[in-house]
């Protein structure tokens, strides 16, 4: 390999460059080379991409994104890339969901609920994704032994909010596909509700596993993190509420 890097212009000798790590085979793009290496491979190969991390946050969690943290990060999507991609998957199929989830959980009465209960029954997606930051203080501070900075957290907590993502896709696409209400909030409300809980549960055990914490502490620490943030919540629609009482004209 005599040739230059045609990303740096660094001289080649191996098959990667030694400056900026472009591969030294690189061809020019055609139909067949976007299908076969940058569709398949990068998203559908099974050592790397986005089917490898979702393999891997649904088999190893915490251990995965442990190790994706500390610096194995060749084979992982960007989670910011996968969250794009989840919600961009969810607002193609939404034209064709006909049944809201705030129609499947109880007390969906708008007029008995305040401007941020219906805020969060409206959009539990992007709920999620606006409780990264909130997840991750409360990570921060219940797992304070990891000596992970705040900036980790936030990396974790991002690739948990994305696999809470997928669960919801899942149902979404099942929604779209049968409608009744009755069945359908005893599937959220019975099934998929409690396995984000367990899922949470699990991906906080494996993450911090490592750092000293005993078995049932680790369980005990990870359920707290829920339970910290649901009392956030309720504060908050609590004092949103109230606010909104004060502020209404007699």
């Amino acid at each position: 390999m005599s040739h230059g890097c045609l990303n740096c212009t660094a001289p080649l000798t191996t098959k990667y460059c030694p400056d900026c790590g472009q591969k030294a085979s690189t061809h020019r793009y055609s139909i067949k080379h976007f299908v076969e290496h940058d569709f398949v491979h990068g998203v559908w190969h099974v050592d790397k991409g986005l089917l490898y991390t979702v393999k891997e946050l649904f088999t190893r969690p915490g251990h995965s994104v442990r190790e994706y943290i500390q610096g194995k990060r060749v084979n992982y999507f960007s989670f910011i890339t996968l969250i794009i991609l989840i919600l961009t998957i969810t607002a193609l199929i939404s034209p064709y969901v006909h049944v809201k989830i705030s129609q499947l959980t109880p007390g969906n009465n708008k007029q008995a609920m305040n401007a941020f209960e219906q805020f969060v029954s409206k959009y539990p997606k992007l709920v999620i994704i606006l409780l990264v930051p909130l997840n991750s203080v409360f990570s921060f501070l219940w797992f304070r032994r990891a000596k992970m900075n705040f900036s980790e957290h936030l990396v974790a907590n991002s690739y948990k909010a994305a696999a809470e993502l997928i669960i919801g896709l899942l149902f979404t696409i099942v929604v779209i596909f049968y409608t009744d209400i009755k069945v359908l909030s005893m599937i959220y409300i019975g099934v998929v509700t409690p396995a984000v809980f367990l899922y949470d549960v699990w991906y906080y055990r494996q993450l911090f596993s490592p750092f000293g914490y005993g078995k049932w502490t680790l369980v005990m620490r990870s359920v707290m993190v829920m339970i910290s943030i649901l009392i956030f919540q309720v504060l908050l629609g609590v004092i949103w509420g109230i606010v909104q009482m004060q502020v209404k004209p007699a």
